[in-house]
């Protein structure tokens, strides 16, 4: 019986997590490009009462054997990087990722960190930067006279200036991708960094070696769905409540047990 409490235990300490997860997802339900996280879960080392195949007697062996399991664990949280739908916003700075892809940024370090934010806007001396003022790479700067600025779908930045009518290109955006993005360590403020388990950086042109094209004025919106966080909210508190009441259980009949004998 005192297994029993320490095997629902764990089981509400996973669906906790469960919790913990759903709600970071549905409190950034509006944050842009956010991509939703969910949990992976593995069942606990069983006690091995009789191993499968074990001798029984007279030269038979037991078909199954007898192991108990003792509860469940979460072994990660996996970050799904499907697409988010686009909102048109209609500024010029306003950049989604069509397909994959991250954008990169100057980090106050100097390292580079990435993202799927494209809501970028232009800083005092002209440069793109994201909404925390975090140079985008490669440093695209808007001429002050500019009265329009056009980004096409591979990446490539013109303005047009007063007084003449032919667009100049001012720049050439890139877009890294990763071999394993789920590896990416999220730091916040819709950035992530790379680790071992992401694998290195590729660097190339929109639309080409496997990223994705560029879309002007439009921004990514989280790929949060709020009522399949919902359904998975429900059935974490409904998988908790029954874990609890199995403490209730055990609680009870080792509270028997006890009585039993000192009668």
């Amino acid at each position: 019986m005192t297994q029993s409490l320490l095997t629902a235990a764990t089981g509400m300490m996973a669906q906790q997590t469960m919790i913990d997860v759903v709600s970071n997802n549905l409190a950034n339900v509006n944050t842009p490009a956010f991509k939703r996280a969910q949990p992976s879960f593995q069942d606990l080392i069983s006690a091995t009462v009789v191993p499968p195949g074990a001798p029984s007697g007279s030269g038979t062996t037991f078909p199954t054997g007898m192991q108990v399991g003792l509860g469940s664990r979460v072994s990660g949280t996996n970050r799904l990087f499907t697409q988010g739908s686009l909102s048109q916003t209609s500024n010029p700075t306003d950049l989604a990722i069509q397909g994959a892809g991250f954008f990169q940024v100057t980090l106050p370090d100097g390292t580079i960190g990435y993202t799927r934010d494209g809501s970028f806007q232009v800083n005092g001396q002209g440069q793109l930067v994201t909404g925390d003022g975090y140079l985008l790479q490669p440093a695209i700067t808007i001429p002050q006279n500019a009265t329009a600025v056009t980004v096409g779908g591979d990446g490539t930045i013109s303005v047009t200036v007063a007084g003449q009518s032919a667009p100049q290109q001012v720049g050439q955006l890139q877009l890294a991708r990763f071999a394993n993005p789920p590896g990416l360590s999220a730091r916040g403020q819709n950035l992530f960094t790379p680790t071992a388990a992401s694998g290195a950086p590729i660097v190339g042109t929109p639309g080409q070696q496997g990223t994705g094209t560029l879309a002007q004025g439009f921004v990514e919106q989280s790929n949060v769905n709020v009522v399949q966080e919902m359904v998975s909210l429900i059935g974490a508190e409904r998988a908790y409540e029954a874990m609890s009441k199995v403490v209730t259980a055990s609680d009870q009949m080792m509270q028997m047990a006890n009585n039993m004998r000192g009668a």
